[in-house]
């Protein structure tokens, strides 16, 4: 299966989410800034990064986890699918896919720790305000990485589209059924 977490700039609370996942920062207590500051790509992608896939590496049960930024585009992720649709059936991709919106679980100071920080290059400001917004969303990042293992574990092994939407609404689409 491959995993895909997907959020505003790609810089954030997906880079957040696919670390957990990867068990590269704890799920059993809130990291400290300098784990979360240490992590590859936290708060430092850019404008230029959206829309470019990033792997993380598999995690324990074999799946290949990666992160993308998809910026204001509302059409990136049903783009993807499309696009895999058509893998599938025109040259018999075998691989699933699961897309995870995590924009939901960014809270208002990590939302403006972005702006300052990635938008206006203020990170004396940015900084504090996304550290601030990463330990008031760690339960909701926690849930939501949980949520995602939890379904990859219940998809069977045939080809199949997973994503969940920025309302946490569940989808699934199959090859086969088109």
């Amino acid at each position: 299966m491959v995993i895909i977490y997907n959020c505003y700039g790609g810089t954030h609370s997906s880079i957040l989410s696919s670390a957990v996942h990867m068990k590269f920062l704890p799920s059993d207590r809130i990291p400290s800034d300098e784990e979360i500051l240490n992590l590859k790509y936290f708060n430092k992608l850019t404008y230029k990064d959206m829309g470019r896939l990033i792997f993380h590496g598999k995690d324990e049960y074999g799946n290949s986890v990666y992160t993308i930024g998809r910026g204001t585009s509302k059409a990136l992720v049903p783009a993807m699918r499309s696009l895999l649709l058509n893998l599938y059936n025109e040259c018999g991709i075998n691989e699933s896919f699961f897309f995870i919106n995590s924009s939901p679980t960014v809270p208002l100071p990590m939302t403006f720790g972005g702006f300052f920080s990635r938008g206006l290059g203020i990170n004396i400001i940015g900084v504090p305000l996304l550290l601030l917004g990463t330990k008031k969303a760690w339960p909701e990042i926690l849930k939501l990485v949980d949520r995602t293992k939890k379904i990859c574990c219940e998809t069977p092994e045939s080809p199949i589209i997973i994503d969940i939407d920025a309302k946490g609404r569940l989808s699934r689409i199959s090859p086969a059924d088109l």
